[in-house]
């Protein structure tokens, strides 16, 4: 055995240790059929039918677990396949809602399994889908690993059938050795048939374009991250993108999935110590949990208590003032009594005045005249012996509620994570965040920033700010918000927290963004001013433009027989500049191929697009990348123009003098080729006449020079062949809503 195999033999993982992996997300169950989505997720043929089909238990036999992809890759397509297909490429899915006899609703679109996001499948449906030939081959890899025991057996010979040592890819059978010879002789082509170990899995072995049924796939598309045929680079939907070989895609995604498993296999000891760490947690989580349970119970139960005894002592209370209250009126409906004819007190006067002894009458009546004026005064001023009403009883628990309601029984919130892909940092920032995924709402966020330092204030001022001078926004109910007033070319730091139940949860990690050095300029692209329709595509928003070849380009390229000719088709934007610093930002796409982006004054515009033949040559232009020498000659530092070059994946600064090029000598041209930034940022200072050039993510300024700021300036952009420029939602907003 080899160092190789011995290598190989000794990392090999055994296959039954990877069911996990080969579980399909939605039926749980072992991969069947296995589809390749757009997100590079895998899910069963069955169960993507199934999300599109609602009546599909009625409008397709049982026997899926057979049915195949109704795809040219595919060349045995069942027949309920064939009318999937059918259905998903009718008319039927593009009207709205139903139609009469329709079996499927107006859907194309499916939520992924594993990252939730929604894919659309398009007119093609289910057909636009690579089946995963290498999971199903590992699936069925597990499946014999699993029914060892059971040999699969030739498919030629006659009962009793041998044990099979063969599979021929080709004939779709497994064979014994003695079979394989009979039926594959020397010198016929069958002997060429490609053959492996005994299988029940024959797959095609050419995989095919979804898209051009009848072509081969032999490039890899780096911007889709798929498969694709010269067809599709051609004239396709991946005409703009750059491709590769598919033998470079498989030698680098090869090294690097290698690269990734060898390092996970060196990692072992840390792996199984993360484990043991894992284990040790989950067993503190258990038991804090139940720590937690008992703790909780014997709050409640406190709390219980508590207001049982207040509840005993407040019943008590209102027994004892209504058995006084009923005893005072009770008394007083006595004495009112004795206030009747014949009875009480009136009775026993009538009695009274019967008394014929003048001494016995006086030494009664006095006290009885007494008795009867405190009756006759109450008959005119009548108040019961007491109120019926309990209000001083009635009790407001509002505040209490409110309390149990704001009691935080699901912890403290996890942190969010500020968004920088989403962010942006202008003279007011747009900070956005991802939620943490305890899900469970939260009432709402808390933005929180502070000036870490700029070059317009003095020590002392910085470190005040430094020392604690966090701002905080009002109240955010969603997951970005917006910050003014923000100082240029100044660093800021900015974190956030989230509030639950009067709870907030731990403030998320720091992150900081440099402003630009001045104001954000607004402005769209302007389709008046020497807009070529020909070969710019502008959309409707005219924030976005890109370059396509188009049938006049080849007609003219027709007369070219030698020598090189670049032509540059040149936009501006709507909105020029007369005084002061401004800055703008915008994305220029990988792919393209090359794009100039600068400024220019109305003077040079007139001259590019009235006199278009001087751009021919690529001498003209004094940042074309030509090192003839002469264009060195003739360049002047102060131009009523500058353009910095960008394409493909890279960033050309100009052959000037070393003043005018941060970390770039002239005297070295590799050191003025840096990466293209993802956003690059211009800021032009007019009254300085002088323009700069940053990488609009880091701030860190590329290039910059002198320029003629005689006239108004204008941005200014240069494309050519496959490219694109995308401005900034900042740079477009207040254009867009004026």
């Amino acid at each position: 055995m080899s160092a190789e195999k011995r290598r190989r033999s000794s990392t090999s993982v055994p296959i039954k240790n990877i069911e996990r992996e080969l579980i399909c997300p939605i039926c749980k169950e072992l991969f069947t059929h296995p589809l390749i989505l757009p997100c590079q997720h895998s899910v069963c043929h069955k169960c993507v039918r199934e999300l599109l089909m609602l009546n599909h238990e009625d409008s397709f036999d049982a026997g899926s677990e057979c049915s195949l992809p109704g795809s040219p890759r595919s060349r045995v397509p069942s027949p309920s396949m064939e009318r999937l297909d059918r259905l998903v490429r009718s008319g039927s899915m593009s009207s709205p809602g139903w139609r009469r006899g329709s079996v499927t609703p107006r859907v194309t679109a499916i939520p992924c399994p594993g990252c939730q996001h929604d894919i659309d499948l398009g007119e093609r449906g289910i057909s636009m889908l690579f089946r995963n030939f290498t999971l199903e081959n590992i699936v069925e890899r597990y499946r014999q690993a699993a029914r060892a025991a059971v040999a699969i057996t030739c498919n030629i010979c006659k009962p009793p059938q041998q044990e099979a040592t063969k599979s021929c890819m080709d004939c779709k059978a497994s064979f014994c050795n003695e079979c394989f010879k009979l039926h594959h002789p020397w010198g016929t082509p069958k002997a060429q048939h490609e053959y492996v170990g005994p299988t029940t899995n024959f797959r095609p072995k050419v995989l095919m374009c979804p898209e051009h049924e009848m072509e081969k796939v032999n490039m890899y598309c780096e911007v889709c991250r798929r498969p694709v045929c010269h067809l599709c680079k051609l004239g396709g939907s991946h005409a703009n993108h750059k491709v590769t070989s598919m033998s470079s895609a498989y030698k680098i995604l090869k090294e690097k999935l290698a690269k990734s498993i060898h390092y996970l296999i060196s990692k072992e000891d840390q792996v199984r110590t993360q484990i043991t760490d894992l284990e040790v947690l989950i067993n503190q989580t258990e038991e804090n949990g139940q720590l937690a349970e008992r703790q909780a119970n014997e709050h409640f139960e406190h709390l219980f208590e508590t207001l049982q005894e207040r509840k005993s002592e407040m019943l008590k209370s209102i027994e004892q003032s209504r058995s006084r209250r009923l005893d005072q009126l009770k008394v007083q409906v006595e004495e009112y009594q004795g206030m009747l004819e014949n009875s009480g007190l009136v009775g026993y006067a009538q009695e009274v005045l019967k008394e014929t002894d003048q001494s016995c009458f006086v030494q009664t009546a006095k006290q009885l005249h007494t008795r009867i004026q405190k009756a006759t005064e109450s008959l005119r001023t009548f108040h019961p012996a007491s109120d019926p009403c309990f209000d001083e009883f009635v009790l407001d628990t509002s505040k209490e509620e409110t309390l149990l309601k704001e009691m935080c029984f699901g912890g403290v919130p996890d942190p969010p994570l500020i968004d920088l892909s989403n962010s942006r940092v202008y003279n007011e920032a747009s900070i956005f965040w991802r939620l943490s995924d305890d899900h469970l709402p939260t009432d709402h966020h808390m933005l929180e920033y502070r000036r870490l330092g700029g070059p317009n204030k003095s020590p002392s001022q910085e470190d005040s700010e430094d020392s604690g001078g966090w701002r905080t926004t009002d109240k955010v109910y969603g997951p970005s918000t917006v910050v003014s007033d923000l100082d240029p070319d100044s660093l800021y730091s900015f974190r956030v927290r989230s509030c639950r139940n009067s709870m907030f949860s731990p403030h998320s990690p720091e992150v900081t963004f440099h402003t630009p050095p001045a104001p954000a300029f607004g402005f769209l692209f302007s389709d008046k001013c020497g807009f070529s329709t020909d070969r710019l595509i502008l959309n409707k928003r005219r924030d976005a433009v890109e370059s396509v070849a188009s049938m006049a380009f080849l007609l003219a390229a027709e007369r070219v027989q030698t020598g090189s000719y670049i032509g540059l088709d040149y936009i501006i934007g709507d909105t020029g500049i007369s005084q002061g610093r401004h800055y703008w930002a915008f994305k220029v796409e990988p792919y393209s191929y090359m794009v100039k982006v600068g400024v220019a004054s109305d003077s040079k515009l007139l001259e590019w697009f009235h006199n278009p033949r001087d751009t021919s040559s690529p001498r003209y232009d004094h940042d074309s990348g030509h090192d003839s020498g002469s264009e060195d000659t003739c360049y002047e530092l102060s131009q009523p123009f500058t353009l910095l070059t960008l394409g493909m994946g890279k960033l050309f600064i100009p052959k000037t003098s070393s003043s005018s090029t941060l970390g770039a000598t002239s005297g070295d041209p590799g050191s003025r080729v840096l990466p293209m930034p993802q956003r690059l940022g211009v800021c032009l200072d007019y009254d300085a006449s002088r323009v700069f050039f940053y990488d609009a993510d880091t701030m860190r300024c590329l290039y910059e020079r002198q320029v003629d700021c005689s006239g108004t300036m204008y941005p200014a952009f240069g494309l050519m062949g496959s490219a694109k420029v995308q401005l900034e939602d900042f740079v477009t907003a207040k254009r867009l809503t004026f």
